[in-house]
């Protein structure tokens, strides 16, 4: 983790001004700014809103136990001001502020902020490069995109020291003291020649009301005058008058029928720092004992730290309209950690802190409701009929997603979070039925990589008779829907669930039922088919001769020998002991340093198949065994295993294909 260690200070001054070498990825994201990410240039004054919206709602935050930051200055307020004629502007806040550490640890190092994944997810696609600006906390550095220099002035509450961090996007930065400085921050940009269109009054209005209009902060700007010449072109009034540009309302609080969707959707970008829009949305205000507004939003495509379930997560929490922390993970469940929005409560108190947030009563009964409002919402994402891609005329007012997404919006957010979604399985019991009830899998009647079958399409296609719900896993989708294990039910009609992804054996560990009705592996040996009861101990002991020679040929490789009621078409098979792990497990069990007891697989043959009828007419025993031991490796490749010794199973293979040639 980097901090101001990482710049070394290159020369000191005798005023004070010291000068500090950029870390190597800065350098690296400097250039791009400058020479790559043009596409889309007006995002940095949303990325410098956001950061000025962010520090004023810290200093309120802090204000809370230390109303003297604040001092006489209240009104809370964001300044954009341009000039041009020097080719300047600058967007000034009256926040939080910072220290000089502060200074070179957040503007001169950025290695926190992700800024090498950043770069690493860069396609060469302009647009979509920089729609990556936000999400990875380098917006700040979107300045560079129009600025041949930056100078950042700031004060932070409760110092009396001020400071200057100036850049002009090469290999240093200097940091020198400043006197008489206001509380807050003021970043300054010299534009670039061909950047000046973001000095035009006009211009910057339309840019504030598209992409900060939420913002709960005003947002001011020097008062246009009207119309004063023969060309009607507007002057500007006195520099002392400010008028507010945005609407200047957290836009949670305003009445849903007053929002528009383009709304929901800038305000999305706000809380996401996606540029994408979002799939879904569901604004509520709850009355009564408890009182709370949400608003929920579910992504298009996932983030780049989805699997990092350490990361920071979770709602932004305001408190009475307070701020109170950004990532209120106590609100949502770890697998529903990719919903973005707000909670706003007037129940919860303003000294809120993390450890009460964690034991309050409250604080259960909001996150158990905001828990089954996400379920409903993707229900409702899920119901929507597939060969529709229009939005309906009449939409819900409490749930909405965009119009014209094409014709499977539910298909998308699986790809995207169905394998997140599976954990909750084993984290959240109360809301199990309706969480399985999204699940969407692959089949042997749908077989498709991505498959879109859910439990209920299932059962209503079941067999008569069948009252079990039969799966596969596998560590491929290529090697689950070859498996021989689905023969028998290929034979008789019978569906079964194709599970190829790495939590699926986990997620099934904790499934009993769905609907009624029990889940059977295939691959486990006490397999019993619609219309047949189970089988009883002495029909599962073979006393079948075969059985005993080839349990003999492959001695401790195998718990037991039999032969197999599933195989049509291949000559044998491994089956699981039914408490036995799988190899997925196996694999997660050892990556986190645990052990497993080791398990023997049970061998199923094909007596009708021709290399067991074959097999049976041997009577070198040499011969046989090495056959048998073939006969097994082959069932484990089949199975989707890997070999523990492949170079004797290949010399086997050899020595019989040399016999064969040799006739």
């Amino acid at each position: 983790m980097s901090d101001s260690s990482s710049t070394a200070d290159v020369n000191t001054r005798s005023d004070g001004t010291t000068s500090h070498g950029f870390q190597t990825e800065a350098r690296q994201l400097l250039r791009l700014m400058i020479h790559s990410l043009y596409s889309n240039r007006e995002i940095f004054l949303r990325e410098l809103i956001s950061n000025a919206s962010d520090a004023i709602d810290k200093l309120r935050f802090r204000a809370l136990e230390d109303p003297s930051l604040v001092g006489e200055d209240t009104d809370y307020a964001i300044t954009v001001q341009a000039d041009k004629g020097a080719g300047t502007l600058s967007i000034i806040d009256n926040g939080i502020g910072m220290r000089r550490d502060e200074v070179i640890d957040h503007l001169g190092t950025i290695a926190r902020s992700g800024t090498a994944e950043f770069l690493s997810r860069l396609s060469g696609d302009q647009k979509r490069d920089a729609a990556l600006i936000g999400q990875f906390g380098v917006g700040f550095y979107s300045a560079f995109i129009v600025a041949d220099e930056v100078a950042v002035y700031t004060r932070a509450a409760g110092s009396d020291e001020g400071w200057c961090w100036r850049s002009k996007a090469e290999d240093t930065f200097t940091v020198e003291p400043v006197d008489g400085l206001p509380r807050g921050t003021r970043v300054e940009l010299k534009l670039k020649t061909e950047a000046l269109e973001f000095a035009d009054d006009w211009r910057l209005r339309s840019i504030v009301r598209r992409y900060s209009d939420h913002i709960a902060v005003p947002v001011r700007m020097p008062k246009a005058a009207a119309a004063d010449n023969d060309a009607g072109v507007p002057s500007t009034a006195d520099a002392g008058e400010l008028e507010t540009v945005n609407t200047a309302k957290a836009l949670w609080t305003r009445t849903r029928s007053d929002i528009a969707d383009s709304e929901y959707r800038e305000f999305y970008r706000h809380v996401s720092r996606d540029f994408a829009d979002p799939l879904t949305w569901s604004h509520n205000r709850v009355e009564g004992k408890l009182e709370y507004t949400s608003l929920l939003f579910v992504p298009k495509a996932a983030p780049f730290d989805l699997w990092n379930r350490e990361a920071p997560r979770g709602l932004k929490l305001y408190v009475q309209r307070v701020f109170i922390m950004d990532e209120a993970e106590q609100f949502l469940p770890l697998y529903l950690r990719f919903v973005k929005g707000v909670v706003d409560s007037n129940d919860l108190p303003l000294n809120v802190s993390r450890e009460i947030l964690q034991q309050d009563d409250r604080v259960t009964t909001i996150r158990n409701a905001l828990t089954k409002r996400v379920l409903s919402m993707l229900q409702t994402l899920a119901d929507k009929p597939r060969e529709s891609s229009a939005q309906p005329e009449e939409v819900s007012e409490t749930e909405r997603s965009p119009a014209g997404e094409g014709a499977d919006e539910y298909g998308a957010f699986w790809d995207a979070f169905g394998n997140v979604l599976k954990e909750g399985v084993g984290e959240d019991f109360a809301n199990r039925e309706a969480l399985v009830k999204l699940f969407r899998f692959s089949t042997t009647t749908n077989p498709e990589r991505h498959g879109r079958v859910s439990l209920d399409d299932y059962i209503a296609r079941m067999v008569e008779g069948q009252n079990q719900i039969y799966y596969l896993i596998a560590d491929t989708w290529e090697s689950a829907r070859h498996n021989p294990h689905l023969e028998i039910f290929r034979e008789r009609g019978i569906e079964v669930l194709l599970l190829h992804e790495r939590i699926d054996e986990w997620m099934m560990g904790n499934l009993q039922e769905y609907a009624g009705k029990s889940f059977q592996d295939v691959a486990r040996g006490d397999l019993v088919l619609p219309g047949e009861s189970a089988p009883t101990k002495e029909a599962e002991t073979s006393d079948d001769p075969l059985a005993a020679r080839i349990a003999a040929a492959l001695g401790d490789r195998v718990d037991a020998v039999r032969p197999s009621r599933r195989l049509k078409d291949s000559p044998a098979c491994l089956v699981l002991g039914q408490f036995d792990p799988g190899p997925q497990m196996r694999r997660i069990m050892e990556a986190t340093g645990q052990s497993l007891p080791p398990s023997k697989p049970q061998f199923e043959y094909n007596p009708a198949h021709p290399l067991i009828q074959r097999l049976d007419l041997e009577q070198d025993e040499a011969q046989f065994e090495a056959l048998a031991q073939v006969l097994f490796d082959q069932a484990t490749l089949a199975g989707g295993g890997s070999l523990e010794d492949a170079p004797a199973y290949v010399a086997r293979v050899n020595s019989l294909l040399q016999k064969l040639l040799a006739g």
